[in-house]
């Protein structure tokens, strides 16, 4: 297994938006690894402990990767759509989260209604079936990229018992992980979209 000191290595957090991401970076950061953030988007309502985003991931479609040796032994928030932009050359360890999707629906809602957006531009029906197609385009492309390794983490679950998963984690990235750290970061108050 390629250890954290390789210098193709990228660490990757992923999954829909609204699945626990920025929790997983926090975790990962707390753990000892550091986070690629260029800090422009400040912690809110929505995400109090901040979102740990670096805004030129957006621009990974239109092929602006200069910036992926910055990450090189770091890890970096790439959310799922964007997972098959990344280019070869690189060896990714993806983190996935996997949330209840009508969770993800429900925090996706409620944070439009606080930015004073239409929550009902893109009706939940219509949003779940992208964002399920936007899962269906990372499977297969992770089975067809030989430099990518991928963990599922299931942030439900994760929230109950965090200990399983921060072990899988660590065991996942070979490294010297602080795993007493990463257990003090799970917050389960700000789990605030459960599903029925």
């Amino acid at each position: 297994m390629t250890s954290l000191t390789d210098n193709t290595l990228i660490t990757v957090v992923s999954g829909l938006p609204r699945s626990g991401t920025s929790m997983m970076m926090k975790l990962l950061e707390a753990g000892g690894l550091s986070p690629l953030t260029d800090n422009l988007r400040t912690a809110d309502e929505d995400n109090p402990k901040g979102y740990y985003e670096f805004e030129r991931v957006k621009q990974l479609p239109k092929g602006d990767v200069a910036w992926l040796p910055d990450a090189q032994g770091k890890v970096v928030k790439v959310i799922a759509a964007l997972l098959p932009s990344l280019p070869g050359g690189y060896h990714y360890r993806v983190i996935f989260m996997q949330r209840a999707m009508p969770e993800v629906l429900a925090s996706q809602r409620q944070m439009l209604i606080r930015r004073g957006e239409d929550p009902n531009k893109i009706p939940d029906d219509v949003l779940a079936k992208l964002f399920e197609k936007h899962l269906r385009q990372v499977n297969d492309w992770v089975s067809q990229q030989p430099n990518v390794e991928r963990l599922d983490v299931n942030y439900n679950e994760m929230l109950k018992n965090p200990q399983p998963f921060i072990d899988q984690i660590h065991a996942f990235l070979g490294s010297q992980l602080d795993t007493l750290r990463m257990a003090t970061v799970v917050d389960p108050s700000l789990h605030r979209q459960r599903k029925a």
